[in-house]
């Protein structure tokens, strides 16, 4: 058998890795398989696609913009156009099955190619679905969800929780010792991992510069990713235990170092802080649609597994949180025991048992 894949999805990190998981997935499984991506043309799956080793053809779209209806007066144009390109690209390509990964590039690839039938699945990472795969859900064969929360926002006929699909090069184990030669930094320090984003988060490094002579006292580690947007501004404060880095290439070590994370509560990040089994305090962004990420925290703060800090609170809040992570050990370890209970980590190749039942007709 030699499939044809189309992928669609992007716009953010937490619906590209994902994308990029079931590729891979399916690559091991097909190896013959054609595989194309399609996704937004100014966004950053056109960089991290092509770097991972696949093809992807960019649609003219952009999302509703809600808070200023200004910005949306090309969208009815936009919205056509990306149609008629997507038309051009299931014409030419003939994909055997299609997935979605949300972004609003995926709308309309997934609605063209239901026009025609052909087999489709969607896979939703949040606990809040965003609105293109809500707005799909009537029109795809399967839906695969990241969280059980998600359920009810979808046709029960067509659900399934399998947690989201984590990159295969995340699950590798590594010891404290390697992974503290990887990285440059001690392995005998507690240490805490600040993560926020590739292009970073202004607030969470904000909170943390503001924090440094605190969290010196306490003699943790800090590895603080810091994102590209604001690496020049925050390296100056790199010490012995201080390490700044604008990004982190080696995931599995910065995870295998940290006892503490920080983190901002997007799907992704969840699902690796779930399968590393990590205390972790999120600081939700507040700049998401339908405030996803504090939903999906918040499902982890209400079983007891992660502390939780929104943005409007962390001035007086984050300290305090942050603290008790550092000094308790009994709470780090009953969070990192329950967080643990929320990964799925066979959830890439339950995705992949619905794709091959989709392109066998079973």
């Amino acid at each position: 058998m030699k499939p044809r894949l189309i992928i669609s999805g992007g716009g953010t990190g937490g619906h590209i890795f994902p994308a990029l998981a079931i590729a891979d997935a399916f690559k091991a499984q097909y190896p013959q398989a054609a595989i194309l991506f399609v996704g937004a043309s100014n966004r950053m799956e056109m960089q991290r696609v092509p770097e991972a080793g696949y093809k992807i053809k960019g649609l003219w779209i952009s999302g509703f913009d809600r808070k200023n209806m200004l910005r949306n007066i090309l969208f009815p144009v936009k919205l056509v156009w990306s149609l008629l390109q997507s038309l051009s690209i299931v014409l030419r390509f003939r994909p055997s099955v299609v997935v979605g990964t949300g972004g609003f590039a995926s709308g309309p690839l997934l609605f063209v190619a239901s026009m025609f039938k052909t087999p489709s699945l969607i896979q939703e990472q949040n606990a809040f679905p965003g609105i293109t795969n809500k707005q799909l859900a009537s029109r795809v064969d399967v839906i695969c969800l990241g969280s059980e929360a998600a359920s009810k926002f979808f046709p029960k006929s067509k659900i399934m929780v399998t947690g989201n699909p984590i990159r295969a090069a995340l699950k590798q184990s590594i010891s404290k010792a390697a992974a503290a030669e990887i990285l440059g930094v001690a392995a005998d320090q507690q240490t805490l991992l600040v993560l926020g984003g590739s292009l970073g988060a202004r607030r969470i490094n904000q909170l943390v510069h503001q924090l440094l002579d605190d969290m010196q006292q306490l003699n943790i580690q800090l590895i603080w990713q810091c994102g590209h947007l604001y690496a020049e501004e925050y390296q100056q404060y790199a010490s012995a235990n201080i390490h700044v880095m604008p990004f982190i290439d080696h995931m599995p070590a910065a995870y295998a170092l940290a006892d503490i994370v920080v983190s901002r509560a997007g799907a992704l990040a969840i699902s690796e802080l779930c399968l590393m089994g990590k205390p972790t305090l999120f600081i939700p962004s507040p700049n998401v649609a339908e405030n996803h990420q504090e939903k999906n925290a918040q499902a982890l703060v209400d079983k007891e597994a992660a502390l939780l800090v929104a943005e409007r609170d962390a001035d007086t809040q984050f300290w305090k949180g942050l603290r008790s992570l550092i000094t308790d050990a009994a709470l780090r370890a009953k969070l990192g025991k329950n967080i643990k209970g929320f990964a799925h980590p066979a959830a890439t190749k339950e995705i992949m048992s619905r794709l091959t039942k989709l392109l066998t007709h079973e």
